[in-house]
């Protein structure tokens, strides 16, 4: 049997080793975590939301962070500190703001097709993840970013996705525990959310009944590719061992530049911090004054999901600083305070902060195919849209490792996924 090896355990990793094994390949999942989604897609915003394919390349964007630069609670920061790859990186964010509208349309595409396959998958493998469809709600408080919205709904309209705009009364009836003054909203009735971290462990257990192996806890200490095979050394405490694969899969997030430079690629992968807060629910009061429906504040950079009767999940705000997982008071309260101002009868005595690095290319497209080497494949980059976009990236790598006579010999037809090769084409 042909055998793959898929670095990393997050949602793109997980998704990934499913949809190899679907094909009939023999997986091998590494992670120098103990356990799954212990990283990125440990406790994001749960939003699965083509609603927000929008690519944040636009001029306005690198006016506000320089705007924003001195304003420590501010929803985008960037760390002044001299970084070539922070500058390099930012310096193709701008080469790529005139793709704008293609890559908007295009990652609209993409994530309307992997909600149906990220509720395939889990209704095949038969787990739970909080999934809730009651849709996504965008809210606006400012006549600005209102307009901005109705010429972006024109691109997720061509990308297929069906959002209508709802004035500020039916704002209050889609949500009505909502508190504050609204200018108008937006309403995407095919969005829905979910706990990434259930997702992605449920995943993870249920590919590993299925004859998966998973190298968690393990250290990959160096990568040999040559025309016959690829030879990875990973460690886990005084053990050490040398296995080989027919082809490899990097899904790392922020640690996949580096792996990529082992490898002969480039893959400019920057660390984009996000935050959020889970607000415990612990009493009946707070359970009634939160939303069910998911939010996404335009003007604020903040999304919201109801995980479950007891949990309230509030993230946002994008910091570029490099490789640091540092949760700062300054970027926490902001999502507290937003938290007491829409939804004053929720008790936020007991929010749990975190931080995660958002893998981000500066284009905002995930790198998803080969390298320079014919065993070497990607499926990295997603930002933050990881979430929404895994499960289709990982039917796109995994066509590419089927396609490929190197990987597969003179079998290149590998089969087992044909629902969702229809799915992708449709979308």
């Amino acid at each position: 049997m042909t055998r793959i090896a898929v670095i990393g355990a997050g949602i793109t990793g997980v998704t990934t080793a499913s949809s190899l094994m679907d094909r009939g390949y023999e997986v091998t999942l590494f992670d120098r975590n103990r356990y799954a989604a212990m990283q990125t897609s440990f406790a994001n915003g749960g939003q699965l939301s083509a609603s927000n394919a929008e690519t944040w390349n636009r001029l306005s964007t690198v006016f506000k962070g320089m705007k924003w630069m001195m304003t420590r609670g501010a929803p985008l920061l960037v760390n002044p500190r001299p970084s070539w790859h922070k500058y390099s990186w930012m310096a193709e964010f701008i080469a790529a703001i005139p793709q704008y509208r293609a890559i908007t349309v295009e990652t609209t595409r993409m994530a309307i097709a992997a909600r149906g396959l990220l509720r395939e998958k889990a209704e095949r493998h038969g787990f739970d993840f909080d999934c809730e469809n009651r849709g996504i709600l965008h809210i606006y408080t400012d006549k600005a970013e209102f307009d901005h919205a109705t010429e972006v709904n024109k691109l997720l309209a061509e990308g297929g996705l069906t959002r209508r705009a709802v004035a500020p009364e039916e704002v209050r009836q889609i949500e009505p525990a909502l508190s504050g003054e609204f200018y108008g909203g937006y309403y995407t009735e095919s969005d829905f959310t979910g706990d990434i971290h259930r997702y992605t462990t449920g995943l993870a257990k249920s590919v590993e009944a299925s004859g998966a192996v998973l190298r968690f806890g393990t250290d990959v200490d160096a990568l040999n590719v040559d025309g016959k095979e690829v030879r990875l050394t990973w460690s886990r405490n005084t053990e050490s061992q040398t296995e080989t694969f027919d082809g490899i899969v990097v899904c790392a997030g922020v640690e996949s530049r580096a792996i990529a430079a082992q490898l002969g690629d480039r893959v400019n992968v920057y660390p984009v911090k996000g935050y959020s807060i889970t607000v415990r629910l612990d009493d009946e009061e707070s359970q009634r004054a939160a939303p069910w429906i998911s939010l996404l504040d335009d003007e604020a950079k903040i999304v919201t999901s109801r995980l479950g009767k007891d949990r309230f999940r509030i993230a946002g705000t994008a910091e570029f600083n490099g490789y640091n997982l540092d949760i700062r008071d300054d970027r926490i309260r902001p999502l507290v305070k937003w938290c007491e101002r829409f939804f004053p009868g929720v008790s936020t005595e007991h929010a749990i902060p975190w931080a995660g690095l958002r893998p981000m290319m500066p284009n905002m497209m995930p790198k998803v195919g080969q390298g320079v080497r014919d065993r070497v494949f990607y499926n990295t980059g997603h930002g933050h849209l990881g979430w929404t976009l895994s499960a289709v990236t990982a039917e796109m790598v995994a066509e590419k490792v089927a396609q490929s006579p190197t990987v597969n010999g003179s079998n290149v037809s590998k089969t087992g996924a044909s629902t969702a090769r229809q799915t992708i084409g449709a979308a």
